[in-house]
């Protein structure tokens, strides 16, 4: 707040505007995250949504809760990067370098859609799952009662409204052997 506070007296005192962008090109974009960083990231994030088959409002409302759209962000308890993946997560989805944005998009994006899967799309569960971790969630048959996790629900919940997460999924169509028309999620060879 210190830099806020004399960015507000620098400009009070109508301190060129070159001075007031260099105090935020040196500290305060890292310590207040700008509409510029998630204007940068927005392609990469819309990208691994639609790979992924999320909603892309979903992957800002967390990015922007867990790390506010800070690749080197690191958490007290160890979580890095954008979509703040715990080490172990991140091994699991196969990310290398957790700083780099479009690997922790990546695994951040497979572990968010094996969250919707396992809890049947129930927001609550998945966010819940994600800030506290699936054993809370298990130990607790539903929301743990951390204030920690039911404000982050909130918080994602003020931007991501829809109470199910609905995943695209394509669907392909053949006919049967018998000549039927059939419809299903996953693609056949023939």
């Amino acid at each position: 707040m210190i830099f806020f506070r004399r960015e507000k007296a620098m400009r009070s005192k109508k301190t060129p505007i070159f001075a007031v962008l260099m105090v935020i090109s040196f500290g305060l974009s890292s310590a207040f995250p700008t509409a510029p960083a998630r204007d940068a990231l927005a392609p990469l994030i819309e990208k691994a949504a639609a790979r992924h088959e999320l909603p892309a409002d979903l992957l800002h409302a967390i990015i922007r809760a867990e790390s506010a759209y800070d690749s080197r962000a690191v958490s007290n308890k160890g979580a890095a990067g954008l979509m703040q993946l715990m080490p172990e997560t991140a091994k699991q989805y196969g990310v290398k370098d957790v700083f780099d944005p479009q690997e922790n998009l990546e695994g951040g994006a497979k572990y968010l859609k094996d969250l919707v899967r396992l809890y049947d799309g129930r927001r609550d569960l998945v966010l819940a799952a994600y800030n506290a971790g699936q054993a809370a969630v298990k130990k607790f048959d539903g929301i743990p009662p951390y204030p920690e996790t039911k404000a982050y629900i909130k918080t994602i919940q003020a931007s991501y409204d829809s109470a199910i997460i609905r995943t695209r999924a394509t669907i392909y169509q053949y006919y049967d052997e018998n000549g039927c028309l059939c419809f299903t999620t996953k693609k056949i060879a023939f």
